[in-house]
């Protein structure tokens, strides 16, 4: 039996979620959780096969939570569930370490197959995702890191390195504090670095900033 731990802050998807793999004899919801401290908590206090878990929750993003998750329970396998398209995060959850990636518009076969796929410690893409990682795979590996941005977070880029704080781009660009942060851990995330430091000595080093 194929032990299931639901993290969805919507009660009705993770209700519809139970009653799709209600349906199944070898799988059953032992758990839900609708937040990322609520995940982490139920992770390690109880065993499962695998974590079906929502991308956009409330605190802690999905994506962060799935580095937390790998960095304590490196085997127990993740599927991500979301509302975003695959072109959006799909690789990037994957890079971050989970077994597979579905969006919500996916039919109940194709999550209950996937389910599956991810227990016996396999991953799982869709057709189109396995096209869209082929292709990645020949993008040319001496692009600089910086090109790999979006606009939105090559300019969060430039205003880090020109010294400015979380604060003053958020007043900058309109934004909250925490879309900030969001930001900047992508950046850190997409060039490979660690720290605000590293993405300044990058900036001057190519020139990005006076």
């Amino acid at each position: 039996m194929i032990n299931i731990l639901i993290a969805d802050d919507h009660t009705i998807v993770r209700k519809g979620l139970k009653q799709i793999l209600a349906e199944t004899q070898d799988m059953v919801v032992a758990d839900e959780a609708s937040n990322g401290f609520e995940v982490m908590e139920k992770v390690r206090n109880n065993h499962y096969d695998v974590l079906l878990l929502d991308i956009s929750m409330p605190g802690k993003s999905g994506l962060d939570i799935l580095k937390e998750l790998k960095a304590e329970q490196p085997k127990l396998p993740v599927l991500v569930l979301s509302m975003y398209p695959e072109e959006q995060y799909a690789v990037r959850v994957l890079r971050a370490g989970a077994s597979g990636y579905l969006t919500k518009e996916s039919a109940p076969d194709e999550l209950v197959v996937a389910m599956r796929k991810v227990a016996q410690g396999k991953k799982y893409v869709s057709p189109s995702l396995a096209e869209k990682l082929a292709v990645d795979l020949e993008v040319d590996a001496s692009k600089p890191p910086h090109e790999t941005l979006s606009d939105r977070e090559y300019q969060v880029l430039c205003m880090i390195a020109s010294g400015k704080t979380v604060g003053e781009i958020a007043e900058k660009l309109s934004l909250s504090a925490k879309t900030i942060s969001t930001y900047r851990a992508r950046i850190l995330e997409k060039m490979n670095m660690k720290n605000n430091a590293e993405l300044t000595h990058y900036a001057i080093q190519n020139k990005l900033v006076d």
